[in-house]
């Protein structure tokens, strides 16, 4: 889905124009945006929360030539999902479809 879906979906939802529709998704965006920028922890219940995590120096290798590389401390923003919106894409609880394995075949006689 990309954001013109979401505002697509929003603006059919609510009966609204194309424009109302990019305000509230620019807005809810924003406000996320904002509140991880400041260091605050975004909560959404039923969905997930945002937070941002600090990540330390290193020195890392340029692919193509081979040259070390000085990688800075940075923040990275980080989404865990909520208990019911795991649930919701793993209905059977299982973290991924198991494969059956195919029954033996016997040799023909």
């Amino acid at each position: 889905m990309t954001k013109a879906d979401l505002i697509d979906k929003v603006t059919a939802q609510g009966d609204l124009t194309r424009r109302d529709g990019e305000v509230i998704v620019d807005t809810l965006f924003a406000s996320v945006i904002n509140a991880l920028r400041g260091g605050d922890k975004v909560e959404i219940r039923g969905f997930g929360s945002f937070r941002t995590r600090q990540r330390k120096p290193r020195i890392g290798r340029n692919p193509k030539t081979g040259a070390r590389v000085e990688v800075p401390a940075k923040r990275i923003p980080f989404f865990k999902p909520s208990k019911e919106l795991r649930e919701l894409v793993n209905p059977n609880g299982n973290a991924a479809p198991a494969e059956t394995p195919a029954p033996p075949t016997e040799p023909a006689a």
